[in-house]
């Protein structure tokens, strides 16, 4: 009798065990069909519901109408699973710092926001999971992923691409300069700095917005292979590098760009309608848009030897604590927020570019004509580096601009830039 009673048992405890592993989302109000987890052709995937959490917490960016498209995107996400999102605002640049003192306490997010050229001291620190992107991977632009890719593993699910491009006025410019020598004639022919009037303006002393010029001719930041930097490997002192500075510095020369520019000047002779092109981000869009109306056009950067240079791509994440205990459902979550359709919510909400490669390429967005040109650039730019040791880069070659903007050798000024940059990061101890 009494071993009749074991067997029973035995049998009840298994079924329970299998009963508890089973995949389920009926109690979301739809059968497997209808979960959340979704692939690359946008089709949902089963997450088990043995571990499903009764909330998920989620730092946001403290910008209005970035979090007024995420409480949309957030409030369908807990009618199809019934998992309430616990959403804290607090700026993205803040949220580092806050978790390494938040995640060991468990008052920490699931998931936080996260500019990808970050991501290697978030590493670094051991306050972030690799992510398992599984086929939604595809679904992201070539570079977004990319930026998100440190020491071969992929950090986040990109939610935002940016870049800059060329903003024309059309009442001085006749159509948009396709190459660098048409650049050059249009700076050439409207500049008269009597005046306050210049052809072409940007912010040529800023390595952020400089680089497709040192790129175009065979600089670059650290070598990346395979997703890992060699970060002893600084080639922005190399012959295509010193090119590149030698071209920039021709425009202060030529007093094509004033040496005190800022963005302020330059942004108030463009809207004044006393300058024809500006180099600059889709950010100013607005500003540009209400001050010239119509007059207002967009091409990307000009063609330098018959190719368009490299710009830098920022692209913003969600990024997974590796404090969360709900890694699979944070995970789903993230992937939920930058599928195509809640990426083009996004968009028309906070009118940041998606990094969802469908969005990016739909009518919502390409039919923008002032914003189809800086999606099309993203195609032709690469992620900034996300290495730790790029804090160390900024600095010395922003003096550099500096120092070549007032006419000193771009060759010479490149060679104390990278060696200050090498003294930067042995001094810092990373790199090693």
């Amino acid at each position: 009798m009494k071993k009749s009673i074991s067997l029973f048992m035995i049998l009840f405890l298994i079924v329970g065990v299998l009963a508890a592993c089973g995949p389920s989302r009926s109690e979301t109000g739809g059968n497997e069909s209808n979960s959340n987890n979704q692939n690359d052709s946008g089709e949902k995937e089963n997450t088990g519901e043995s571990d499903k959490p009764e909330k998920l917490a989620v730092w946001v960016n403290d910008e209005a109408s970035q979090k007024a498209a995420l409480n949309e995107i957030f409030t369908k996400y807990e009618e199809e699973t019934g998992i309430k999102i616990e959403s804290v605002e607090m700026n993205m640049l803040d949220q580092i710092e806050a978790l390494a003192l938040d995640g060991p306490s468990g008052k920490g997010p699931d998931l936080f926001f996260q500019p990808h050229d970050r991501i290697g001291n978030v590493v670094l620190q051991g306050l972030a999971e690799p992510v398992d992107l599984g086929d939604a991977k595809s679904s992201y632009v070539d570079t977004a992923i990319d930026a998100v890719t440190y020491d071969g593993d992929v950090w986040g699910a990109p939610l935002v691409v940016e870049t800059y491009g060329t903003f024309y006025n059309k009442q001085l410019v006749d159509k948009a300069p396709e190459t660098m020598d048409e650049l050059m004639d249009i700076a050439k022919n409207l500049t008269d700095e009597s005046k306050d009037e210049y052809g072409f303006l940007m912010e040529a002393a800023n390595f952020y917005f400089s680089y497709p010029f040192f790129a175009a001719t065979g600089g670059y930041v650290f070598d990346k292979t395979d997703g890992a930097y060699d970060v002893s490997n600084i080639g922005l002192n190399n012959e295509g590098a010193v090119k590149g500075g030698e071209l920039i510095g021709s425009w202060f020369k030529e007093g094509y760009i004033p040496v005190e520019v800022n963005p302020d000047i330059m942004n108030g002779l463009f809207t004044d309608g006393k300058t024809g092109v500006v180099i600059t981000g889709p950010w100013n869009i607005p500003t540009y848009k209400e001050a010239l109306g119509d007059d207002l056009a967009t091409t990307l950067l000009p063609k330098i030897d018959g190719q368009v240079p490299q710009s830098f791509v920022g692209v913003k994440s969600w990024m997974l604590s590796s404090y969360s205990k709900n890694k699979e459902w944070a995970t789903d979550l993230m992937k939920f927020i930058t599928n195509e359709e809640n990426s083009l919510l996004y968009f028309e909400k906070a009118g940041e570019m998606p990094a969802n490669a469908a969005a990016l390429e739909s009518e919502t967005v390409t039919g923008d004509e002032l914003i189809k040109a800086f999606a099309e650039q993203v195609e032709y730019g690469e992620p900034m580096p996300s290495a730790p040791e790029m804090q160390q880069v900024w600095d010395p070659i922003n003096n550099a601009l500096q120092f070549i903007a007032k006419g000193d050798p771009a060759n010479e000024v490149l060679d104390e830039a990278v060696q200050t940059i090498k003294d930067n990061i042995a001094a810092s101890g990373s790199g090693q």
